[in-house]
């Protein structure tokens, strides 16, 4: 079913962690990347727990959980294992390579639990292999997503930066694709546009209900998202703030699912 869903996405992109995403994405029905800005281990479990059928991939932010131990972190990613879903820590990294790997270990040890990590490329592409060493220094393998454009209102992601981030990530093993705006089509189409079928393209800013939220945050919604490019959506407020998290999560699904039918 992923290689006729997904067309020529599906045959142009070689890495595993993307095939693993799409391979997910087509039997879960979902295009759904749930944002777990939650601040204890117990929220981010217990939300997994009951949407975790829904989504295809978890986005956190460890360094925002309060009561993070190793012990309940290791609950946390076991759980999603065994939900199928992809564990991705949006670090944001922007320091050099050396810097990059060492930050990728330390206390909360993100190379042993992370499938996928973010990072902006202002440093040079040498944070791509100091990530990917990251991963090495442990066994594993990992992917990476270059933040190529950014849904916050007035960020500094200008046009050319966002050329040059692709024009680099393109060409890098272990990039798996990109950060785009997802609360605007046009930015996505872009986006596509200088990306090609080679490379993902991931977008925060999305939720049902579109318009400005809250600090800068900009939403667009999930179909237009998906008609103009992009492959996974990521949704955080839209799912954990509803008044049924499990229905919100159903929803998201079935419309990008719909979406990337009618792609």
């Amino acid at each position: 079913m992923a290689e006729e869903v997904w067309g020529l996405r599906w045959t142009a992109i070689k890495d595993d962690f993307s095939r693993r995403y799409m391979q997910t994405a087509a039997k879960k029905k979902s295009l759904i990347c749930f944002a777990a800005d939650l601040q204890t281990v117990d929220l981010v479990r217990e939300t997994v727990q009951s949407i975790g059928p829904y989504i295809a991939c978890l986005k956190l932010h460890v360094d925002i959980v309060e009561d993070w131990t190793v012990e309940g972190w290791k609950e946390v990613c076991d759980l999603a294992k065994r939900l199928d879903v992809l564990i991705w820590e949006d670090r944001k990294f922007a320091d050099i390579g050396r810097v990059s790997r060492q930050q990728m270990s330390g206390v909360i040890d993100i190379r042993s639990w992370a499938d996928i990590v973010t990072a902006h490329l202002i440093s040079g592409p040498d944070i791509v292999n100091g990530l990917l060493d990251g991963w090495k220094d442990v066994g594993r393998e990992g992917g990476i997503l270059l933040l190529a454009q950014m849904s916050s209102r007035g960020n500094l992601l200008t046009p050319n930066y966002t050329k040059s981030v692709v024009e680099y990530g393109k060409e890098m093993e272990g990039v798996m694709g990109f950060i785009g705006n997802g609360s605007n089509p046009k930015d996505i189409e872009d986006l596509r546009e200088l990306v090609g079928d080679g490379k993902m393209i991931w977008t925060p800013g999305i939720n049902l209900n579109t318009g400005d939220g809250i600090a800068g945050q900009q939403y667009g919604h999930p179909r237009d998202a998906v008609l103009s490019g992009a492959d996974c959506l990521i949704v955080g407020s839209g799912i954990h703030k509803s008044n049924n998290p499990i229905d919100a999560a159903k929803e998201y699904a079935h419309v990008s699912w719909e979406a990337l039918l009618e792609r």
